[in-house]
C-alpha cells in the first residue's frame, strides 16, 4: 500500500467527525460542492470497507498479550492516538508491554526506551508491511498490510488488531480457504463467499475486533501468503457480494459436499435457542449436482449413492467416497470416550454424563435423513438404553475412528452380528469432507477448471435464487449518509441500480465513473413502483467501476426520508442468463 493509501487509512480510522457534517439545511450550491469534494475524496481514500482482525499467536492459542514485538519492512510510524511520536528505521524491533501506570512502554531490544503512550498505539509502515516477531504463518515470517492497534483487554493484557481494507484482508483469506490450483473462477467464488463473511452483521468475540484470523472466522494469513491468482480473483470480484432479498448470504461453504448439498436446516442448529433442525435458509436447499438424482433421504436410496461412485463435481477429492470400520470393542471405546462430551451439547438424549458406563452398544440405527443422505438423527441401541443423537457435527465428533471425526454425516452403516446377534464390527461407507452446505469448494474447482464455467455460475448453482451485486447502502440526509461511494467489478459491462423507495424520493443522481446522471424515480402510489430498477449499463466499463450516490432531495436536512440501494452485476436466473 501507498503512503497516501496507509495515511488516508489511519486519518479514516481516528476522524470523529463524519465527511459533509452538515447541520443545517445545504443549499443546492452547497451541495455540489459538497459533491465535487467527496468525488476528490473517494478517488484517493481507501476503496473498500475497513475491517478490524484479531491476531493470535503462532498456534493461535491465544489472542491476548502481555508483550509483543512489532517490526516494518520500512520505516514505521509510532503514533499515540492521532499524533505521530517516533519514527522507527526498517527491520528494528519494538518491544510492547503495559507499564504499572495502566499505559504502554515501548522499547528497543537493547532495552532503550522509544516512547511511552497513554492513548491508543497505532502502528503504521507507509513504504512496507508490518511483522510481529515470531509470529509464523504458512511457515513463513507473517507480515500485514494496513495498521496495528494495540488495543487494551481485561486482566493486565491487550489484544494486536490489524486495521485493513476488505479488498487487502481477502487476499490474505482466499489462498489460505482455497487451494489456488482449484483455479480462477472458482477463486472468485471464494472471493465472494469470503467477502460475504466478513461483511455480514456478527456478534463480536471482542469488543475490540469484527473478526480473527484462525478458523473460529476464516483462516487470515497476511501478506506474505499471497498469490498472484487468488489477488486477481479478489481484484475481479471488487465489491462485489452474493444477495438475497435485499440481505448478503451466509455463504457457507465445505471442502466437498459428496455430490449432493444439504439444507442448511438438517445441518446447523440455532445458535440462540439450539433449535434443530433449525430455521431454513432459502438460498442454502439440498442440491445434487446432476439434477435427476433423487432425493437420498431413505436408507435405500443413500446406501446406493454413498457405495458407489457417481459422477459428481467434486468426484476428484480424495474424500469424496470413503469407508470406516470399528470392531465391537473399538466401536464400544470411541462411544464411551466421547458421549459425555458430544452429549453436553445438547444434541444427546437421554444425556450420558460424564462418569456414566455405555452397556454394551447392539447396533448403530439411522432415524432420519436429509436429501443428500446426511444423518439428521441416529440412535445408538445399547442392552438397557436407547441414545438419539443430532445433527452432524455432533455425530461425526462422536464416531470417532483412529482418534479422528468422521469426514461428513453423509454415512451409511453396516452393523455385523454373530449367529447371537451380537454386534462384531460396523463398517461405514461415506462421501464429503465437512458439513456439506453451500458450495463444495472441490465442486467448484471442478466446474471453473474443467467445466469451464464462470463463478457466477457456480455460485448459483451452490446458493439458489442469488443476485451478485454490491452491499446494499443508504442514502439520506443524515451527515454520513448524505453521500454514499461504491466500487465494484462489472464482469459482463452490465449493470442495474435497484431502488427501494419506500419514502417517494424524487431523484437520484450517480455519478458514475466521473459523469454525473440524474435519473428521476417514479411516484410510489400506495405501495405500488415502491422497488425500481435503473439499467446503467450503457454507463458501465468492463472491470471496475465507481459510482457516488446522492440525491437533490437531501440537500435539505429535514427531509427526514431515505433511499435505500445496491448495484446489481448478476441477476437472479435459474438458467444462469445475463439480462
Amino acid at each position: 500500500m501507498k503512503r497516501l493509501g496507509v495515511l488516508l487509512l489511519l486519518n479514516i480510522l481516528l476522524t470523529t467527525l463524519p465527511v459533509n457534517a452538515f447541520s443545517s439545511p445545504v443549499p443546492t450550491q452547497t451541495l455540489q460542492i459538497a459533491r465535487q469534494a467527496e468525488l476528490k475524496q473517494a478517488s484517493r481514500s481507501p476503496s473498500s470497507q475497513v475491517v478490524r482482525v484479531g491476531i493470535g499467536d503462532t498456534g493461535f492459542k491465544t489472542y491476548v498479550y502481555k508483550q509483543i514485538g512489532i517490526f516494518g519492512t520500512d520505516e514505521i510510524m509510532i503514533c499515540d492516538n492521532d499524533r505521530v511520536v517516533e519514527k522507527v528505521p526498517a527491520d528494528t524491533n519494538i518491544n510492547i508491554k503495559l507499564n504499572n501506570e495502566g499505559g504502554y512502554l515501548l522499547a528497543l531490544d537493547d532495552g532503550s526506551d522509544i516512547a511511552e503512550i497513554y492513548g491508543k498505539v497505532r502502528i503504521l509502515c507507509p513504504d512496507g508491511l508490518l511483522g510481529v516477531k515470531g509470529l509464523n504463518r504458512a511457515g513463513k515470517q507473517a507480515l500485514y498490510h494496513g495498521v496495528f492497534e494495540i488495543a487494551k483487554a481485561k486482566d493486565g493484557y491487550f489484544n494486536l488488531v490489524n486495521l485493513i481494507e476488505v479488498e487487502d484482508y481477502l487476499k490474505g483469506v482466499v489462498p489460505n480457504e482455497m487451494p489456488v490450483r482449484f483455479g480462477l473462477e472458482a477463486l472468485k467464488a471464494q472471493s465472494i463467499a469470503a467477502r460475504n463473511y466478513v461483511l455480514s452483521p456478527r456478534v463480536k468475540s471482542s469488543p475490540n475486533y469484527d473478526v480473527v484470523d484462525s478458523v473460529a472466522s476464516q483462516v487470515y494469513f497476511g501478506a506474505n501468503s499471497e498469490k498472484s491468482l487468488s489477488n486477481q480473483a479478489v481484484k475481479e470480484t471488487e465489491g462485489i457480494v452474493a444477495l438475497y432479498d435485499w440481505d448478503l448470504i451466509l455463504a457457507q461453504y465445505s471442502s466437498t459436499a459428496g455430490g449432493y448439498t444439504e439444507d442448511f436446516a438438517n445441518a446447523f442448529s440455532d445458535p440462540t435457542t439450539k433449535e434443530f433442525p433449525s430455521k431454513e435458509k432459502p438460498y442454502l436447499k439440498a442440491r445434487p449436482d446432476i439434477l435427476t438424482q433423487t432425493p437420498l433421504n431413505t436408507e435405500e436410496a443413500a446406501a446406493e449413492y454413498y457405495k458407489s461412485s457417481p459422477t459428481a463435481y467434486d468426484m476428484r477429492s480424495p474424500y469424496f467416497r470413503w469407508t470406516r470400520e470399528w470392531t465391537a470393542s473399538e466401536l464400544q471405546k470411541t462411544l464411551q470416550d466421547n458421549l459425555a462430551a458430544q452429549s453436553a451439547t445438547g444434541f444427546v438424549s437421554p444425556a450420558f454424563n460424564k462418569g456414566d458406563k455405555l452397556d454394551d452398544v447392539l447396533e448403530l440405527r439411522v432415524v432420519r435423513r436429509g436429501n443428500s443422505g446426511k444423518i439428521i438423527e441416529m440412535e445408538i441401541v445399547t442392552n438397557s438404553q436407547t441414545y438419539k443423537v443430532y445433527k452432524e457435527l455432533v455425530i461425526r465428533r462422536l464416531l470417532k475412528n483412529a482418534g479422528k471425526a468422521l469426514p461428513s454425516a453423509n454415512v451409511v452403516f453396516e452393523n455385523k452380528k454373530d449367529e447371537s446377534g451380537n454386534l462384531v464390527s460396523v463398517k461405514a461407507y461415506g462421501g464429503g469432507f465437512g458439513h456439506g452446505v453451500g458450495m463444495s469448494q472441490y465442486g467448484a474447482g471442478f466446474m471453473g477448471n474443467e467445466l469451464h464455467l464462470t463463478y457466477d455460475k457456480i455460485l448459483q448453482h451452490y446458493y439458489s435464487g442469488i443476485t451478485l451485486g454490491t452491499k446494499p447502502v443508504i442514502i439520506s440526509a443524515d451527515p454520513s449518509q448524505l453521500m454514499v461511494t461504491q466500487h465494484f467489478y462489472a464482469p459482463y459491462k452490465k449493470a442495474k441500480i435497484i431502488i427501494d423507495n419506500k419514502f417517494y424520493v424524487t431523484k437520484l443522481m450517480a455519478d458514475i465513473n466521473g459523469e454525473m446522471h440524474t435519473f428521476e424515480l417514479p411516484p410510489a402510489l400506495l405501495g405500488a413502483n415502491r422497488f425500481t430498477e435503473i439499467d446503467i449499463s450503457k454507463y458501465i466499463k468492463h472491470g471496475k467501476n465507481t459510482i457516488v450516490f446522492s440525491s437533490p432531495d437531501f440537500a435539505d436536512s429535514a427531509f427526514k426520508k431515505a433511499l435505500r440501494l445496491y448495484v446489481e452485476v448478476v441477476k437472479k436466473d435459474d438458467k444462469y442468463d445475463i439480462w
